[in-house]
Protein backbone atom coordinates (compact mmCIF):
# COMPACT_ATOMS: atom_id res chain seq x y z
CA UNK A 1 0.00 0.00 0.00
CA UNK A 2 1.46 3.76 -1.07
CA UNK A 3 2.31 5.91 1.43
CA UNK A 4 0.30 8.71 2.05
CA UNK A 5 1.92 12.20 2.73
CA UNK A 6 -0.79 15.83 2.79
CA UNK A 7 0.65 19.03 1.87
CA UNK A 8 -0.81 21.90 3.69
CA UNK A 9 -0.42 24.90 1.08
CA UNK A 10 -1.17 25.25 -3.10
CA UNK A 11 1.58 28.00 -3.44
CA UNK A 12 4.63 27.06 -5.20
CA UNK A 13 6.05 25.03 -2.57
CA UNK A 14 3.52 23.30 -1.94
CA UNK A 15 2.35 21.93 -5.24
CA UNK A 16 6.16 21.20 -5.81
CA UNK A 17 6.65 19.25 -2.86
CA UNK A 18 3.47 17.47 -3.99
CA UNK A 19 4.80 16.58 -7.66
CA UNK A 20 8.31 15.81 -5.70
CA UNK A 21 6.40 13.13 -3.01
CA UNK A 22 4.83 11.66 -6.07
CA UNK A 23 7.65 10.84 -7.56
CA UNK A 24 9.11 9.81 -4.37
CA UNK A 25 6.01 6.72 -4.34
CA UNK A 26 3.59 8.70 -2.12
CA UNK A 27 -0.38 9.56 -2.79
CA UNK A 28 -0.41 12.81 -1.80
CA UNK A 29 -3.15 15.70 -0.80
CA UNK A 30 -2.93 19.02 -0.69
CA UNK A 31 -5.10 21.21 1.21
CA UNK A 32 -5.47 25.18 -0.20
CA UNK A 33 -8.01 27.55 2.27
CA UNK A 34 -8.39 29.30 -0.72
CA UNK A 35 -11.31 28.34 -2.22
CA UNK A 36 -9.70 29.37 -5.79
CA UNK A 37 -6.27 29.81 -7.22
CA UNK A 38 -6.94 33.61 -7.73
CA UNK A 39 -4.27 35.88 -9.80
CA UNK A 40 -2.13 37.49 -7.19
CA UNK A 41 1.11 38.86 -7.57
CA UNK A 42 3.07 39.85 -10.03
CA UNK A 43 6.57 38.27 -11.77
CA UNK A 44 8.93 35.32 -10.48
CA UNK A 45 12.06 35.31 -11.61
CA UNK A 46 13.32 30.94 -12.17
CA UNK A 47 16.76 31.02 -11.64
CA UNK A 48 18.21 27.61 -12.31
CA UNK A 49 18.87 25.96 -9.24
CA UNK A 50 15.38 26.07 -9.43
CA UNK A 51 14.53 25.34 -13.09
CA UNK A 52 17.05 22.54 -12.77
CA UNK A 53 14.38 20.70 -10.57
CA UNK A 54 11.33 21.50 -12.29
CA UNK A 55 13.12 19.66 -14.88
CA UNK A 56 13.12 16.60 -12.93
CA UNK A 57 9.98 16.75 -11.48
CA UNK A 58 8.65 16.75 -15.22
CA UNK A 59 7.44 20.11 -14.92
CA UNK A 60 10.10 22.27 -16.51
CA UNK A 61 8.46 22.50 -20.07
CA UNK A 62 4.95 23.13 -19.40
CA UNK A 63 6.21 26.52 -17.26
CA UNK A 64 8.74 27.71 -20.27
CA UNK A 65 5.51 27.74 -22.69
CA UNK A 66 4.72 30.88 -20.46
CA UNK A 67 7.92 32.17 -19.25
CA UNK A 68 10.76 34.99 -20.52
CA UNK A 69 13.69 33.97 -20.72
CA UNK A 70 15.82 37.10 -20.15
CA UNK A 71 19.33 37.36 -22.25
CA UNK A 72 20.65 39.79 -19.32
CA UNK A 73 20.45 41.63 -16.01
CA UNK A 74 21.20 45.29 -16.31
CA UNK A 75 22.21 46.89 -13.32
CA UNK A 76 21.97 50.63 -13.66
CA UNK A 77 22.34 54.00 -11.11
CA UNK A 78 18.70 54.94 -10.42
CA UNK A 79 19.67 58.82 -10.65
CA UNK A 80 21.11 59.11 -13.92
CA UNK A 81 20.48 55.52 -15.70
CA UNK A 82 24.18 54.63 -15.97
CA UNK A 83 24.80 51.37 -17.01
CA UNK A 84 27.09 49.78 -13.94
CA UNK A 85 27.36 46.36 -15.20
CA UNK A 86 25.35 43.53 -17.53
CA UNK A 87 25.07 40.35 -16.55
CA UNK A 88 24.89 37.70 -19.54
CA UNK A 89 22.22 35.07 -19.68
CA UNK A 90 21.95 33.69 -22.82
CA UNK A 91 24.13 30.72 -21.95
CA UNK A 92 22.87 30.02 -18.84
CA UNK A 93 22.08 26.59 -19.95
CA UNK A 94 25.56 25.79 -20.44
CA UNK A 95 27.07 27.52 -17.81
CA UNK A 96 24.39 26.52 -14.89
CA UNK A 97 23.04 23.47 -15.89
CA UNK A 98 19.19 24.97 -16.49
CA UNK A 99 17.68 27.92 -18.01
CA UNK A 100 16.52 31.29 -16.04
CA UNK A 101 13.22 32.70 -16.85
CA UNK A 102 10.56 35.02 -15.58
CA UNK A 103 6.94 34.44 -15.74
CA UNK A 104 3.72 35.33 -13.72
CA UNK A 105 3.61 34.24 -10.27
CA UNK A 106 -0.12 32.93 -11.51
CA UNK A 107 1.31 31.35 -14.93
CA UNK A 108 3.62 29.16 -12.70
CA UNK A 109 0.83 28.32 -10.00
CA UNK A 110 -1.28 27.49 -12.84
CA UNK A 111 1.09 25.33 -14.51
CA UNK A 112 1.46 23.19 -11.41
CA UNK A 113 -1.47 22.53 -10.60
CA UNK A 114 -2.26 21.16 -13.90
CA UNK A 115 0.36 18.74 -13.44
CA UNK A 116 -1.21 18.15 -10.03
CA UNK A 117 -4.33 17.62 -11.05
CA UNK A 118 -3.75 15.04 -13.79
CA UNK A 119 -0.78 13.25 -11.67
CA UNK A 120 -2.94 10.07 -10.89
CA UNK A 121 -0.97 10.28 -7.11
CA UNK A 122 -2.16 14.02 -6.54
CA UNK A 123 -5.16 15.34 -5.15
CA UNK A 124 -5.88 19.22 -5.07
CA UNK A 125 -8.41 20.22 -2.66
CA UNK A 126 -9.72 23.86 -2.14
CA UNK A 127 -11.57 25.77 0.18
CA UNK A 128 -9.99 23.73 3.39
CA UNK A 129 -7.13 24.72 5.25
CA UNK A 130 -4.87 22.79 7.70
CA UNK A 131 -5.72 23.98 11.22
CA UNK A 132 -4.35 21.52 13.94
CA UNK A 133 -1.66 18.69 13.75
CA UNK A 134 -0.86 15.96 16.10
CA UNK A 135 2.38 14.27 15.04
CA UNK A 136 1.83 10.75 16.58
CA UNK A 137 3.92 7.64 16.51
CA UNK A 138 2.86 5.86 13.33
CA UNK A 139 1.06 8.96 11.87
CA UNK A 140 0.42 12.42 11.46
CA UNK A 141 -3.42 13.36 12.36
CA UNK A 142 -4.81 17.02 10.83
CA UNK A 143 -7.89 19.27 11.37
CA UNK A 144 -9.10 20.71 7.97
CA UNK A 145 -11.13 23.52 8.69
CA UNK A 146 -13.14 24.70 5.29
CA UNK A 147 -16.54 24.07 3.81
CA UNK A 148 -16.96 21.01 5.66
CA UNK A 149 -15.20 20.42 8.83
CA UNK A 150 -12.75 17.46 8.62
CA UNK A 151 -9.87 15.07 9.32
CA UNK A 152 -7.17 13.02 7.93
CA UNK A 153 -4.35 11.42 8.44
CA UNK A 154 -1.09 10.06 6.77
CA UNK A 155 2.68 9.12 6.91
CA UNK A 156 3.50 13.04 6.94
CA UNK A 157 2.45 16.38 6.37
CA UNK A 158 4.07 19.17 4.56
CA UNK A 159 3.74 22.77 5.73
CA UNK A 160 3.53 25.01 2.75
CA UNK A 161 1.22 27.43 4.40
CA UNK A 162 3.57 30.86 3.77
CA UNK A 163 5.37 33.24 6.04
CA UNK A 164 2.44 33.03 8.98
CA UNK A 165 2.42 28.91 8.96
CA UNK A 166 0.77 27.43 11.49
CA UNK A 167 2.04 24.45 10.82
CA UNK A 168 5.50 25.47 11.80
CA UNK A 169 4.36 25.66 15.79
CA UNK A 170 4.69 22.38 15.74
CA UNK A 171 8.38 23.14 15.41
CA UNK A 172 8.38 26.35 17.20
CA UNK A 173 6.04 26.28 20.03
CA UNK A 174 7.38 29.44 21.23
CA UNK A 175 6.85 31.32 17.90
CA UNK A 176 9.63 33.62 17.78
CA UNK A 177 8.16 37.10 16.35
CA UNK A 178 7.25 38.18 12.61
CA UNK A 179 9.32 41.34 12.74
CA UNK A 180 9.05 43.90 9.89
CA UNK A 181 11.97 44.25 8.17
CA UNK A 182 11.68 48.34 7.69
CA UNK A 183 11.29 48.72 3.45
CA UNK A 184 8.16 48.39 1.87
CA UNK A 185 7.80 46.49 -2.00
CA UNK A 186 5.28 48.10 -4.41
CA UNK A 187 4.18 45.93 -7.57
CA UNK A 188 2.35 47.22 -10.35
CA UNK A 189 2.87 45.50 -14.28
CA UNK A 190 2.04 47.98 -17.09
CA UNK A 191 0.83 47.37 -20.80
CA UNK A 192 4.22 47.76 -22.68
CA UNK A 193 2.15 49.58 -25.27
CA UNK A 194 1.95 52.83 -22.63
CA UNK A 195 5.92 52.73 -22.23
CA UNK A 196 9.14 53.39 -23.67
CA UNK A 197 10.06 50.43 -25.47
CA UNK A 198 13.41 49.98 -23.94
CA UNK A 199 11.82 48.76 -21.05
CA UNK A 200 9.53 45.60 -22.98
CA UNK A 201 13.44 44.07 -24.12
CA UNK A 202 13.59 40.72 -22.51
CA UNK A 203 15.98 41.38 -19.79
CA UNK A 204 15.57 41.72 -16.00
CA UNK A 205 16.47 45.59 -15.39
CA UNK A 206 17.87 46.61 -11.84
CA UNK A 207 18.06 50.28 -11.11
CA UNK A 208 19.95 51.77 -7.53
CA UNK A 209 19.56 54.74 -5.72
CA UNK A 210 19.89 55.76 -1.98
CA UNK A 211 17.36 54.12 0.12
CA UNK A 212 15.46 52.97 -2.64
CA UNK A 213 15.79 50.48 -6.05
CA UNK A 214 13.68 48.77 -8.22
CA UNK A 215 13.38 45.70 -10.68
CA UNK A 216 11.01 45.42 -14.17
CA UNK A 217 11.12 42.87 -16.33
CA UNK A 218 8.79 42.05 -19.62
CA UNK A 219 6.17 38.91 -18.90
CA UNK A 220 3.51 37.28 -21.31
CA UNK A 221 5.11 37.57 -24.50
CA UNK A 222 6.64 40.94 -23.26
CA UNK A 223 2.60 42.29 -23.38
CA UNK A 224 3.46 43.18 -20.18
CA UNK A 225 6.16 44.84 -17.80
CA UNK A 226 6.11 43.63 -14.43
CA UNK A 227 8.37 46.51 -11.73
CA UNK A 228 8.88 46.04 -8.16
CA UNK A 229 10.12 49.21 -6.44
CA UNK A 230 11.32 48.99 -2.81
CA UNK A 231 11.50 51.60 -0.20
CA UNK A 232 12.39 52.48 3.04
CA UNK A 233 9.56 52.76 5.52
CA UNK A 234 8.92 53.21 9.13
CA UNK A 235 5.71 52.19 9.59
CA UNK A 236 3.26 49.05 8.05
CA UNK A 237 0.57 49.70 10.81
CA UNK A 238 -1.69 49.50 7.46
CA UNK A 239 -0.82 46.18 6.93
CA UNK A 240 -0.42 43.98 9.76
CA UNK A 241 -3.31 41.22 8.86
CA UNK A 242 -2.15 41.41 5.32
CA UNK A 243 1.03 40.25 4.80
CA UNK A 244 1.26 41.75 0.68
CA UNK A 245 -0.69 42.60 -1.86
CA UNK A 246 -2.51 45.83 -0.01
CA UNK A 247 -3.46 49.01 -2.08
CA UNK A 248 -0.83 51.79 -2.27
CA UNK A 249 -0.71 54.89 -3.76
CA UNK A 250 1.65 56.48 -6.54
CA UNK A 251 2.14 59.46 -3.88
CA UNK A 252 4.16 57.05 -1.74
CA UNK A 253 6.15 56.09 -4.26
CA UNK A 254 6.69 59.70 -5.67
CA UNK A 255 8.44 60.57 -3.11
CA UNK A 256 11.07 58.10 -2.66
CA UNK A 257 11.79 58.40 -6.30
CA UNK A 258 11.56 62.22 -6.93
CA UNK A 259 15.41 62.84 -7.34
CA UNK A 260 15.57 59.42 -9.61
CA UNK A 261 16.04 59.97 -13.60
CA UNK A 262 12.92 61.42 -15.83
CA UNK A 263 12.33 57.54 -17.65
CA UNK A 264 12.21 55.91 -14.54
CA UNK A 265 9.75 58.18 -13.23
CA UNK A 266 8.07 58.17 -16.14
CA UNK A 267 7.32 54.66 -15.81
CA UNK A 268 6.18 54.57 -12.87
CA UNK A 269 3.75 57.07 -13.39
CA UNK A 270 2.17 54.83 -15.77
CA UNK A 271 1.07 52.10 -13.43
CA UNK A 272 -2.19 52.12 -13.15
CA UNK A 273 -2.77 50.70 -9.69
CA UNK A 274 0.08 49.59 -7.36
CA UNK A 275 0.04 47.24 -4.68
CA UNK A 276 1.97 47.43 -1.29
CA UNK A 277 3.62 44.97 -0.06
CA UNK A 278 5.87 44.84 3.66
CA UNK A 279 8.46 43.16 3.80
CA UNK A 280 8.55 40.90 6.77
CA UNK A 281 11.75 38.44 8.76
CA UNK A 282 11.62 35.58 11.41
CA UNK A 283 14.76 34.32 12.90
CA UNK A 284 15.84 31.03 11.07
CA UNK A 285 15.26 27.77 12.47
CA UNK A 286 17.86 24.78 13.30
CA UNK A 287 15.76 22.19 11.95
CA UNK A 288 13.39 22.28 9.22
CA UNK A 289 11.89 18.82 10.16
CA UNK A 290 10.60 17.30 13.52
CA UNK A 291 9.04 13.94 13.83
CA UNK A 292 6.79 13.32 10.79
CA UNK A 293 6.25 17.02 9.77
CA UNK A 294 8.17 18.98 7.96
CA UNK A 295 8.14 22.64 6.42
CA UNK A 296 9.33 24.33 3.17
CA UNK A 297 9.14 27.62 1.42
CA UNK A 298 8.23 30.69 3.55
CA UNK A 299 7.01 28.47 6.57
CA UNK A 300 10.72 27.42 6.69
CA UNK A 301 12.68 30.07 5.65
CA UNK A 302 10.74 33.64 4.74
CA UNK A 303 12.99 35.39 1.91
CA UNK A 304 13.24 39.01 1.30
CA UNK A 305 13.26 39.29 -2.77
CA UNK A 306 16.89 40.86 -3.33
CA UNK A 307 18.40 37.63 -5.02
CA UNK A 308 15.00 36.53 -6.69
CA UNK A 309 15.04 33.13 -4.39
CA UNK A 310 11.76 32.72 -2.48
CA UNK A 311 10.09 30.93 -5.07
CA UNK A 312 13.19 29.16 -6.20
CA UNK A 313 14.19 28.24 -2.41
CA UNK A 314 10.88 26.26 -2.24
CA UNK A 315 11.51 24.47 -5.48
CA UNK A 316 14.55 23.32 -3.94
CA UNK A 317 12.91 22.48 -1.10
CA UNK A 318 10.67 20.47 -2.87
CA UNK A 319 13.60 18.72 -4.91
CA UNK A 320 15.57 17.78 -1.50
CA UNK A 321 12.43 16.24 0.46
CA UNK A 322 11.57 13.91 -2.64
CA UNK A 323 14.77 12.70 -3.10
CA UNK A 324 15.39 12.13 0.77
CA UNK A 325 12.39 10.53 1.30
CA UNK A 326 12.69 8.16 -2.10
CA UNK A 327 15.97 7.04 -0.37
CA UNK A 328 14.67 6.41 2.81
CA UNK A 329 14.01 3.40 4.92
CA UNK A 330 11.44 5.26 6.89
CA UNK A 331 9.52 8.83 7.34
CA UNK A 332 11.35 10.40 10.17
CA UNK A 333 14.91 9.43 9.11
CA UNK A 334 14.02 10.58 5.27
CA UNK A 335 12.57 14.48 6.63
CA UNK A 336 15.53 14.38 8.72
CA UNK A 337 17.73 13.61 6.40
CA UNK A 338 16.28 16.52 4.30
CA UNK A 339 16.75 19.02 7.07
CA UNK A 340 20.21 18.10 7.44
CA UNK A 341 20.71 18.94 3.53
CA UNK A 342 18.57 22.35 3.54
CA UNK A 343 19.42 24.26 6.48
CA UNK A 344 22.74 25.27 5.89
CA UNK A 345 22.05 26.27 2.52
CA UNK A 346 18.51 27.98 3.02
CA UNK A 347 20.10 29.60 5.77
CA UNK A 348 22.48 31.63 3.71
CA UNK A 349 20.33 32.52 0.99
CA UNK A 350 18.17 33.86 3.93
CA UNK A 351 21.09 35.64 4.96
CA UNK A 352 22.92 36.88 2.05
CA UNK A 353 19.45 38.10 0.70
CA UNK A 354 18.96 40.37 3.42
CA UNK A 355 23.08 42.05 2.98
CA UNK A 356 22.04 42.03 -0.83
CA UNK A 357 19.47 44.52 -0.04
CA UNK A 358 21.42 47.13 2.53
CA UNK A 359 24.03 46.73 -0.76
CA UNK A 360 21.19 47.86 -3.15
CA UNK A 361 20.03 50.65 -0.33
CA UNK A 362 22.97 52.35 0.11
CA UNK A 363 23.40 55.97 -0.02
CA UNK A 364 26.54 58.75 -0.09
CA UNK A 365 29.66 58.23 -0.30
CA UNK A 366 29.11 53.94 0.26
CA UNK A 367 26.68 53.75 -2.80
CA UNK A 368 29.50 55.52 -5.14
CA UNK A 369 32.04 52.92 -3.46
CA UNK A 370 29.03 50.07 -4.65
CA UNK A 371 28.95 51.80 -8.31
CA UNK A 372 32.31 51.89 -8.61
CA UNK A 373 33.00 48.39 -7.35
CA UNK A 374 30.07 47.10 -10.06
CA UNK A 375 32.16 48.62 -13.43
CA UNK A 376 35.05 47.10 -12.18
CA UNK A 377 33.37 44.03 -10.86
CA UNK A 378 31.50 44.11 -14.35
CA UNK A 379 29.26 41.50 -16.55
CA UNK A 380 31.96 38.23 -16.25
CA UNK A 381 32.51 39.31 -12.40
CA UNK A 382 28.92 39.03 -11.80
CA UNK A 383 28.03 35.59 -12.87
CA UNK A 384 30.95 34.37 -10.88
CA UNK A 385 29.57 35.63 -7.68
CA UNK A 386 26.67 33.84 -8.37
CA UNK A 387 27.89 30.60 -9.03
CA UNK A 388 27.69 29.18 -5.75
CA UNK A 389 23.59 29.61 -6.05
CA UNK A 390 22.54 29.26 -9.48
CA UNK A 391 24.98 26.37 -10.05
CA UNK A 392 23.82 24.42 -6.56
Amino acid sequence: MPRRAIVAGAGIGGLSSALALSQAGFKVTVYERAKALEEFGAGVQLTPNATRILSRLGALESVRRLAMPPTRVCVLSGQDGVILASMDLSDADRRWGAPYLALHRADLQAALAGIVNHDPNTGLVLGAGVTGVRDEPDQVSVSINGDASASDRADLLVGADGLRSRIRRVLEPKEAAIAFTGRMAFRATIDSALLEPGWSQPEITICLGPNAHLVCYPLRSRSIVNIVAVTESQSHSAFDEVPWDGAASLGDLEFAFARWSAPIRRLLAAAGQWRAWPLFARPPLRSFHKGRVALVGDAAHPMVPFLAQGAAQAIEDAGALGRALSKAKDVRSGLADYSQKRVARATRVQIEAQRQGRIYHLSGPLALARNAALRILGGSGLRARYDWLYGA
